[in-house]
């Protein structure tokens, strides 16, 4: 926990900027299997049923905030690959948890949301999944956004598909195809771009995660951190951190300023 210059205990949550939060979170949830290895354990599924309070802390923190969307990358299109034990686990997983958190996600009034190619996943899973949106769709806080069998060259493949068939149907002309069409067309539609990306693990790079979306994020590497240790005080860190940026979205330091 942070001191001040005479050693004290300083509580973070009182030096965050209430008017200045991002709106939207990204967090890329790694270093499972890693942390797994770190605590004596070969099987990564370990990591992985471990790292269920982290998802905890980071939604709770974000919705006591006051953040409006956090986006968590779940399962990526390229996890597909990763050994059959290991991918039908973290299905198996995945259902348990959505079915235990729906209570919790009531009480924070949080709503669930997810993106990707959901088609792709087990008919359980897919159930699961689809009774705990529908549940918590009226909820007026935060919006908690699963990426599921989700990538950014998947998404913007899959909106170029679809405005390709309206331009087939006569619906739109390839003149009117336009940054803001192709944004309604992404999985995202009607969602804040993430301000603030977060990543534990220490990898510096975005994986195939949201590339449309982060394109004026501000990244924040967490290098000795893996996700299943990662806790409130982690992500007030992250967005004090956001905080003392400037944000210049291709302007001068000076334009910002003055405007």
């Amino acid at each position: 926990m942070p001191t001040d210059f005479y050693g004290l205990f300083i509580n973070v949550t009182e030096t965050i900027d209430k008017g200045n939060l991002p709106r939207h979170i990204a967090v890329i949830m790694d270093g499972n299997g890693r942390w797994a290895k770190q605590q004596g354990v070969l099987n990564r599924v370990f990591g992985h049923r471990n790292a269920i309070q982290a998802v905890r802390e980071c939604t709770e923190g974000c919705a006591e905030l006051g953040v409006r969307y956090l986006t968590l990358y779940t399962f990526s299109t390229e996890n597909w690959d990763r050994p059959k034990e290991e991918v039908d686990a973290l299905m198996n997983l995945l259902v348990g948890t959505i079915s235990d958190e729906i209570p919790t996600l009531l009480k924070n009034k949080v709503r669930l949301l997810t993106i990707g190619d959901t088609d792709s996943l087990p008919d359980r899973c897919r159930r699961d999944l689809y009774k705990a949106i529908e549940t918590t769709r009226q909820n007026t806080g935060l919006t908690l956004v699963l990426a599921l069998s989700y990538s950014g060259r998947w998404d913007i493949v899959q909106a170029t598909r679809q405005l390709a068939e309206q331009v087939q149907r006569g619906e739109l002309q390839p003149a009117d195809l336009t940054e803001e069409r192709l944004e309604a067309a992404l999985a995202t539609a009607g969602m804040p771009h993430p301000d603030l990306m977060i990543r534990t693990g220490g990898d510096h790079r975005i994986s195939n995660f949201m590339l449309w979306q982060l394109a004026y994020a501000e990244l924040y590497i967490m290098d000795n951190l893996f996700w299943p240790d990662f806790r409130k005080t982690h992500l007030h860190e992250a967005i004090l951190d956001y905080q003392n940026r400037e944000r210049r979205f291709g302007k001068t330091s000076e334009q910002v300023v003055n405007k």
